[in-house]
């Protein structure tokens, strides 16, 4: 038996994983188990992140906060380029949203009503008549995906970490105390902790195992990239209705990216875009943007997994030595430093600190223990 040895195992190397390992690699010589050929191929490779205080749930608006001044000053030689880009969010609400943006203003944190004549200036293709309420959040900020995920990679492998690729687990067990995970190359990774952080395919991973799955709900989200015509779009903030049924935001600087907003439920799959969520995607942007759009330039999608209440499942499950990070939905990049911290807190067993707040609202025992109930 090809047999390996390490401190701890992480399954998934997408955001989740890295940031797991990176955060772990501290105190635990890791193997970070990947079975694409790169990692971050799914849900990380697609995502186009932007940082918003006041998206998620309460233990994600916890680890978004906590998570800012990572973004502001990364350690030394983490990317060779800035992590965040600052990109207000701008906030529309027809007349039938308009107590929706209201009690969102009311529950946000720096949220603000703004007229409707500076939101023109913001954004000079909004149709006139399509909002009757609009707010604005100042703070948020684009996130460089890309560096931060390979910032975290590195870290893991500076600190004696190994990345295996192509390295799907297909059996996974406990003996003696520890973990062992037996990939599709036959080789054996062994380490008295595991991390389950597989994106969408978490619940497969914990029933390989022989563990009962916490009910991932992985969906679909599609998103396209248009020309804006005669308008100079890189400076606009992200728009979307309070309604959140579509956003656009800049998108190689002369470019827009268009989504429906959609959450189409999924199996656990490389995500294609629907043609039909395209059109949608472009109809609904057009009825508050005058932008006249010819073609499609580029589409895609990626899945979104959540948990059943849409909180995050970040900590120990059921099994001694298991570890869930898993549910990110889409606030996985905004609150990935800060989850990595909690995570590997959780796993020495050390007091969180700040983050404690999050832990219970975190814990991957809720729906188990829900289920047993």
């Amino acid at each position: 038996m090809d047999m390996h040895a390490f401190d701890a195992i992480v399954i998934g190397a997408g955001i989740a994983g890295a940031t797991a390992a990176a955060h772990l690699s501290a105190s635990h010589r890791v193997a970070l188990l990947e079975a694409e050929e790169s990692a971050g191929y799914h849900a990380t490779g697609r995502s186009a992140a932007i940082w918003i205080r006041n998206y998620g749930s309460p233990d994600a608006r916890i680890l978004t906060a906590a998570s800012r001044a990572f973004f502001q000053s990364p350690p030394p030689g983490f990317a060779e380029v800035p992590l965040m880009q600052p990109r207000p969010v701008l906030h529309l609400a027809p007349a039938e949203q308009a107590d929706a943006l209201r009690a969102m203003i009311a529950e946000g944190d720096g949220m603000r009503e703004i007229p409707l004549a500076q939101a023109q200036a913001m954004v000079p293709a909004l149709r006139p008549g399509y909002a009757s309420l609009a707010a604005i959040e100042a703070d948020c900020f684009d996130i460089d995906v890309a560096a931060m995920h390979q910032g975290f990679l590195r870290q893991a492998r500076a600190a004696g970490g190994t990345l295996a690729l192509r390295s799907r687990a297909g059996r996974l067990w406990r003996e003696r105390g520890r973990w062992h995970a037996e990939t599709a190359t036959g080789a054996v990774f062994a380490a008295p902790v595991i991390v389950n952080a597989a994106g969408a395919w978490g619940d497969e991973v914990a029933r390989i195992a022989g563990l009962a799955p916490i009910g991932l709900q992985p969906r679909r989200r599609t998103a396209c990239v248009v020309d804006p015509g005669a308008h100079d779009c890189a400076a606009w903030p992200l728009v979307g209705d309070a309604g959140h049924t579509w956003y656009v935001r800049p998108e190689a600087r002369r470019k827009l990216m268009v989504s429906p907003a959609d959450e189409t439920p999924s199996a656990p799959c490389d995500a294609q875009p629907d043609e039909y969520d395209v059109a949608v995607a472009i109809d609904r942007m057009q009825q508050a943007l005058d932008i006249p759009v010819s073609r499609v330039e580029h589409r895609w999608a990626g899945l979104r997994t959540f948990t059943p209440d849409r909180g995050l499942a970040i900590g120990q499950g059921e099994a001694e030595g298991f570890f869930w990070m898993v549910g990110q939905g889409g606030y996985g990049m905004q609150t990935a430093p800060a989850a990595g911290r909690l995570l590997a807190a959780l796993v020495a067993g050390e007091d969180p600190g700040a983050l404690a707040a999050a832990v219970p609202l975190c814990d991957p025992r809720r729906f188990t223990r829900r289920a047993a109930a």
